[in-house]
């Protein structure tokens, strides 16, 4: 089982940025992938991007690509989540998940964070 616990988000103008980490723990095998997905009210989760926890570039969905970027480090077992040039319609709760295989549906997605809060104002 792999625990995932994401940093606080927060507010931030449109145009701004805001980084994302996601501290993970217990077994985390080299073939795991760690995800983001955002949630924005009254809307279905949304894959954001995910990363290969043994190796590799991150994989972003078309909405945040370019803007968004997924990294982590495991030397600390962080995956990060870098936002740049924010938008209002990148309010959402963020969530971090764990995955045995590549993938960009939440059900297959097993461990998730708690979530943390984004909100970009206009």
């Amino acid at each position: 089982q792999v625990q995932l616990v994401e940093s606080k988000g927060g507010l931030v103008q449109a145009g701004g940025s805001l980084r994302l980490s996601c501290a993970a723990s217990g077994r985390i095998f080299s073939n795991y992938y760690l995800g983001w997905f955002r949630q924005a009210p009254g809307k279905e989760r949304e894959f954001v991007g995910t990363i290969n926890w043994s190796g590799g570039s991150g994989f972003h969905a078309d909405s945040v690509k370019g803007r968004f970027t997924i990294s982590r480090n495991n030397a600390e077992n962080t995956v990060y989540l870098q936002m740049n040039s924010l938008k209002p319609e990148d309010t959402a709760v963020y969530y971090c998940a764990a995955a045995r295989r590549f993938t960009v549906q939440s059900a297959d997605f097993g461990s998730w964070g708690q979530g943390t809060q984004v909100t970009v104002s206009s």
